[in-house]
């Protein structure tokens, strides 16, 4: 199984985070920059809106939910699910996608985020440009835990 941070506390996690890294994906296909996440706190869940600027300058938005995933037991907050599907269809199992936080730097700082599949993976940052130093150290505990991270997207926000 994925190691994932413990004792994640989603209130303190909560606000906005810049992309650093990620691996390709087909979602994000269309971002070139300015990559980022904005989570809003409630109880057990999360509200996210994620937006980014495309090559041609123009910005692009998706609004989802986040919330526990019952993948685990007991319930644990760094092992989330996300949907950007429309609510109704929130029954359907696969309009969820995993979201597990593997590693917190510092304060909440930067942030590991992927899933046990190992298709997805996005190094975030509280600031638009993190440590380069600390980008690595987040991607080299990616690779160690078996992710390609040589497809890696990097961004200089």
């Amino acid at each position: 199984m994925l190691p994932t941070q413990p004792d994640v506390n989603l209130q303190r996690y909560a606000g906005t985070w810049y992309e650093q890294a990620r691996l390709p994906n087909r979602f994000q296909k269309q971002c070139a920059k300015d990559v980022q996440a904005h989570y809003i706190f409630q109880v057990n869940s999360l509200l996210v809106k994620n937006q980014c600027v495309q090559a041609n300058g123009e910005g692009v938005e998706a609004q989802g939910e986040g919330r526990l995933s019952d993948a685990v037991t007991p319930l644990n907050p760094a092992v989330l699910e996300v949907r950007f599907a429309p609510k109704w269809l929130s029954w359907l199992p696969l309009v969820w996608g995993d979201y597990w936080i593997l590693k917190i730097e510092g304060d909440y700082q930067a942030a590991l985020v992927g899933s046990p599949n190992r298709k997805y993976l996005w190094v975030l940052s509280r600031s638009p440009q993190e440590d380069p130093h600390v980008v690595t150290q987040l991607i080299n505990y990616a690779q160690s835990l078996g992710f390609d991270t040589q497809q890696m997207i990097t961004h200089n926000n």
